[in-house]
Formats: structure tokens, C-alpha cells, sequence
């Protein structure tokens, strides 16, 4: 596998939001309520067991809260609640039936955050961040079909659906656009 390189951004920041590349020992219930909703995990797999979910943010703090590279914690600007998580990094070749290494984006947000654009807003950010940092490449996003709400969200962001295929028991939507869309 070639090098790629991946956001460096340690920060992020937008009119409402920060994206941030560490998690904070406050986030602990946010983190593990996010990781236990059925309501939000329902189009990803179901809810984690709450061990497995503060197990996972324990690794995380032990490590010095650093998330890997192109993993980011969404936090409200103002008061530095978490709110959810984002990720933009490299896919690994194969997964996607793509070329491979290209660019996923991919999110997720506590219940009581959906239905404000805060999804947008932080996608947005962060691709915007990539296009000034990274050079052109495809961005991929993959999301259940099922998932009304993040089939709208990746319209409005201006992925295009390429493909479904099977995974995780379910049909899944394959979208991409070029890095290039949120240039300056």
C-alpha cells in the first residue's frame, strides 16, 4: 500500500462547532451514550454493550485522548459538549469495490444534536479543511439506504450515489465526489 497522507488539522473549527482530535475525560457519558442509542446506532450495526463503549473511551484517554488521524470529536463551539463523531480518512483498498485509499467520510451524532444542520456544518468543515491541505482526490461515503436521513444529508453535501451492494446484513449506498467541491 502507498503512503497517504490524511488531515493533520488538530483542530477544526466552524460558525457553531469545533472538531477536535482528542477526546476529554467530560465526554465520557456523551461518548458512551452515543455508543448505546438504538435510535442512533440503528443504521450502524446496533447499540454497543456500555462496557464496550467506556472500555473504547478508556483505550482512547489511555493514549492520551489523540483519536487517530482523520478521526475528530465534534464539539459545540461555545461550551465544548460533545455532540458526536466524525471521521475522514483512507479507506482501505477493496472495501468500497473502489480504487482504494480514497478519502471516507462518515459521522454520527448524539440524538438530541439531529435535525440542526450540525451534520452538515461539521462535514462541511472538515472537507473543506481536507480541499486546502490534501490533493484532489475522491471522497467517499457509504450509508445504509435505508437511512433517509443520511441519504438527504449526502445529497445536500453533493455526493452522488455510484453503487449498493450488500454488508452487515443490509443494503448499503455507496456515494463519492471529488475533494475538488469544496475548494476555496
Amino acid at each position: 500500500m502507498s503512503h497517504v497522507r490524511t488531515l493533520s488539522a488538530a483542530e477544526i473549527s466552524s460558525e457553531r462547532l469545533l472538531l477536535r482530535r482528542a477526546l476529554r475525560a467530560a465526554d465520557r457519558e456523551a461518548f458512551v451514550e452515543l455508543s448505546t442509542d438504538p435510535d442512533v446506532q440503528s443504521h450502524l450495526g446496533g447499540p454497543r454493550p456500555r462496557s464496550e463503549a467506556e472500555q473504547r473511551f478508556e483505550q482512547v484517554l489511555a493514549g492520551g485522548g489523540e483519536t487517530r488521524p482523520g478521526n475528530y470529536a465534534i464539539a459545540d463551539r461555545a461550551t465544548d459538549r460533545f455532540l458526536g463523531t466524525l471521521m475522514l480518512s483512507h479507506r482501505p483498498p477493496g472495501e468500497t469495490g473502489q480504487a482504494g485509499e480514497e478519502l471516507e467520510l462518515g459521522y454520527v451524532l448524539r440524538r438530541s444534536a439531529w435535525g440542526a444542520g450540525l451534520a452538515f456544518e461539521a462535514a462541511t468543515a472538515a472537507l473543506r479543511a481536507a480541499a486546502g491541505e490534501l490533493p484532489d482526490q475522491p471522497v467517499v461515503l457509504v450509508t445504509q439506504t435505508a437511512n433517509e436521513r443520511s441519504m438527504n444529508l449526502a445529497a445536500r453535501l453533493g455526493f452522488r450515489p455510484v453503487r449498493t451492494f450488500e454488508e452487515y446484513g443490509a443494503e448499503q449506498t455507496l456515494c463519492t465526489a471529488p475533494l475538488s467541491l469544496w475548494s476555496s
